[in-house]
């Protein structure tokens, strides 16, 4: 790992910038410059369902209105280019052949529906994905039936009963149990495409990233991140999670919010300053 403090801004082109991704990716920003280190903006752009080219320029146009700056990018390049996952796959796929020959995954032909119909309730400390039934946990990675099956996902196992332990930089000590928390995730979706459990793993892996800063709705998928870091051999980064801007009915920002959005506001008349003055940008 590179000693130089490594940060990194990784938004998803699914939509416009709120003020929520603002305040994380600010806090963020701080602590880079906090700690001397550097800024890096990764363009998270595999789910070609969702993504649209108008959203990345409008992505960039919103960071750089309300004052964030970054070192390495698609816009300025860097030495671990390229920084759009689409064009990072080769990345991916070394990362999936990894988990393959160590066993760690499992072929799963089992769709959403199924998984619904199958599985009991999301558990209370999870972060809404149900826990998997474990249908295919029985083939392994060498399998060939999954081969004639049609589509199928790789799903990774986790070890049932192993309680995953570490220290966020706000929250302080977690532990989520594997199994009872989170169950077995996928790693590759069945249109050929990295998960995102995978994808942000390997890409932080591979660009030396030191602390990731983001919302405290993935303090659960931190938790399954240390069992694929620990799989593929890397240390894992420090990690910091920021308590999530809420909306009027005290639901979490999300993209739907277009009143919200950094654009609408701009638009509004607002200032960046103000902004950062008016929700408390300062602290976690």
């Amino acid at each position: 790992m590179n000693e130089t403090y490594r940060g990194r801004l990784a938004p998803s082109p699914t939509g416009h910038l709120h003020l929520g991704h603002a305040r994380t990716f600010w806090i963020a920003q701080e602590k880079a410059r906090a700690n001397g280190g550097v800024l890096i903006l990764r363009n998270e752009d595999l789910d070609s369902t969702r993504y649209k080219m108008e959203f990345v320029d409008a992505m960039l146009e919103d960071l750089r209105w309300f004052g964030f700056e970054w070192s390495e990018g698609p816009d300025v390049g860097g030495q671990f280019a390229p920084y759009n996952q689409s064009g990072r796959m080769n990345f991916y796929r070394a990362a999936l052949e990894k988990l393959c020959a160590g066993n760690f995954i499992y072929p799963c032909t089992c769709s959403r529906k199924d998984i619904r119909a199958a599985t009991r309730a999301p558990h209370a400390n999870d972060d809404d994905e149900p826990i998997y039934p474990g249908t295919c946990r029985s083939k392994s990675a060498s399998s060939n039936s999954h081969l004639s099956s049609g589509k199928f996902s790789w799903r990774f196992r986790v070890p049932d009963g192993e309680t995953i332990s570490f220290t966020d930089g706000n929250y302080g000590a977690q532990k989520f149990m594997a199994g009872e928390d989170f169950g077995d995730f996928v790693v590759w979706r069945h249109d050929d495409v990295p998960a995102y459990q995978l994808a942000c793993v390997a890409d932080d892996a591979a660009m030396q990233i030191s602390e990731v800063v983001r919302g405290a709705d993935l303090l659960v998928s931190t938790a399954r991140q240390f069992l694929l870091y620990r799989a593929l051999g890397v240390i894992p980064p420090k990690f910091s999670h920021c308590a999530l801007m809420l909306d009027g009915n005290d639901g979490r920002l999300a993209k739907r919010h277009d009143a919200l959005s950094l654009r609408k506001l701009r638009e509004r008349g607002e200032t960046p300053e103000s902004l950062r003055r008016k929700n408390n940008f300062s602290c976690l």
